[in-house]
């Protein structure tokens, strides 16, 4: 009889060694307390916030907001001498309250939120920087919608969508190229002439072609794309010299494309310079410039030019 108890007293401590315990989106189970408690995401999240924003951690979540943006805590009560709920920018947040010990608390999904309470009282007119577009009020909650072009990333940012991948319709002399909110259709070969194509997006002038004296040997075309509202200043495209001799003498300027005097060029070496953004560029907008590079051969005394246009697609939202 000693042996049949001890065997089944084995038996159930195997039985309930297995024993797993699981608990619902944005909470982990406790061993010590037997309790699912709330996962602080922005103590684990090192990027859990981007743009400057701060984290404030939620039940089963977390909430991206400005620094200054006030948290209102609605408890249906009102308190003497301010408005109920109103933490002052001066006041640290409270500490949330670990759940009960116990099944797990239903918590609340964020973005979108399930048609019952908020038990914080977080909606989209109390706090409006909770999406980083635009928040959508609904029954008991609210969802966040990011404009045409972009998709909803960590259910409250905006990601720029691919369509270059995801599907376009350029044809096939044309190659696509995504910006921020849309794409574009440029031509493969851009060369005008005189000028014939060498590579894709890069044209030469013959120097035996009548037509070509007076115009820049070459031309290189590039395309970039930048948000709105950059910090500034901001540098945005680095043109260079292959050619290393010391004989040559390189000078670089922008010849076009900079009416709003929107940019200019900073010197990095002898042979190399940096396009700087020195006003801000608020989209949606295209800026083409065209960036001349003379050389001057000391050895041989002649002197030569090449352009570099460079196209900026600036995207209408600074994400």
């Amino acid at each position: 009889m000693l042996r049949i108890c001890f065997i089944l007293s084995v038996i159930l401590s195997l039985a309930l060694s297995q024993v797993t315990y699981t608990c619902t989106d944005g909470y982990e189970y406790d061993d010590t307390r037997h309790a699912c408690k709330d996962i602080d995401e922005c103590a684990v999240l090192p990027d859990a916030c981007r743009g400057g924003m701060k984290c404030v951690n939620h039940f089963g979540g977390y909430l991206c907001l400005p620094t200054n943006a006030e948290i209102i805590i609605s408890h249906g009560e009102q308190e003497e001498g301010a408005a109920a709920g109103l933490l002052p920018h001066s006041q640290p947040l409270p500490p949330l309250p670990d759940p009960a010990p116990g099944p797990a608390p239903a918590a609340p999904a964020l973005l979108p939120r399930p048609a019952t309470p908020d038990r914080r009282g977080i909606s989209c007119a109390l706090v409006p920087y909770i999406c980083q577009y635009q928040c959508v009020s609904q029954p008991g909650g609210y969802a966040c919608v990011c404009p045409d072009g972009y998709q909803l990333q960590a259910e409250r940012l905006c990601e720029d969508r691919n369509e270059c991948e995801s599907g376009h319709y350029c044809q096939a002399d044309q190659m696509c190229w995504n910006y921020h909110g849309g794409y574009r259709c440029f031509p493969r070969n851009p060369c005008r002439e005189p000028y014939t194509a060498i590579a894709e997006g890069r044209c030469a002038c013959r120097s035996d072609v009548a037509a070509c004296r007076g115009l820049p040997s070459s031309m290189v075309y590039k395309y970039m794309s930048i948000t709105s509202g950059r910090t500034l200043p901001a540098d945005l495209f680095q043109v260079a010299s292959t050619d290393a001799s010391s004989s040559m003498i390189h000078n670089f300027n922008i010849v076009s494309g900079n009416d709003r005097q929107e940019f200019y060029l900073r010197s990095i070496s002898g042979r190399s310079a940096m396009l700087v953004m020195s006003r801000p560029l608020q989209g949606p907008r295209e800026a083409i410039v065209d960036i001349e590079m003379t050389t001057h051969n000391t050895a041989l005394n002649y002197r030569s030019s090449a352009i570099l246009r460079l196209t900026i697609i600036i995207g209408a939202y600074p994400f």
